[in-house]
């Protein structure tokens, strides 16, 4: 019951807009033609005097979500830009490419919209993968790259030997992907060395939904 008339999600969710927007940012969209949305978080006043810095979420989070309890660390050395990938929070296509690379070419086209052409770039997880991909195919628009928690170098044998022991596709996409409080259970049981328990299965859902 206690769900219907609050949620934790959607309060946490206009915190970060809040602290997005007190740290100087702006949220703004960008068409790219073809179908193709990008959302992103951009600095409401750019100073030439500092070096542009771009920050990639991973799988499952948003711009926000991701870097709301970091943003001040950078917002005071870099302007900063923090997109929605695609598929995630605001940004969407129709176009039927699901890759790395077709997501580093989006962000990279979202970039030169905002008139960036030369960037640092953090990429968590998911975002890691994007940024690596960026380095490699745009390497005259970046210039420092960090990557964490991104196994760009795994190998098939890697998944064989264990590292992620599901059987398909489809069940590592229902824990990846939960849509009920038990998967998003497993999902956090395979994600943290000691993940939270006890979790009402109302709060869950909030998250899911």
């Amino acid at each position: 019951m206690m769900s219907k008339f609050f949620s934790f999600t959607a309060t946490r969710d206009w915190f970060y807009r809040y602290s997005f927007a007190k740290a100087g940012l702006r949220a703004q969209s960008a068409n790219l033609g073809d179908g193709t949305i990008m959302h992103c978080w951009v600095p409401k006043i750019i100073k030439s005097s500092k070096p542009n810095l771009l920050l990639l979420h991973g799988f499952g989070a948003n711009a926000m979500w991701q870097y709301g309890q970091h943003l001040h660390i950078f917002t005071s050395r870099f302007n900063v830009y923090v997109p929605d990938l695609l598929f995630f929070g605001e940004s969407y296509t129709s176009r039927p490419e699901r890759t790395e690379s077709f997501q580093a070419q989006c962000v990279i086209r979202l970039m030169e919209a905002h008139g960036v052409h030369r960037m640092n770039l953090v990429g968590i997880s998911y975002g890691g993968f994007v940024g690596y991909s960026m380095a490699s195919q745009f390497q005259e628009n970046i210039e420092k790259v960090v990557l964490c928690c991104a196994g760009v170098c795994l190998e098939e044998k890697d998944m064989e030997n264990g590292l992620f022991a599901v059987p398909n596709l489809d069940e590592a996409a229902s824990i990846l992907l939960p849509q009920t409080a038990e998967k998003l259970r497993e999902l956090m049981r395979f994600s943290f060395v000691k993940p939270a328990t006890g979790i009402p299965s109302f709060f869950l859902r909030d998250f899911i939904d």
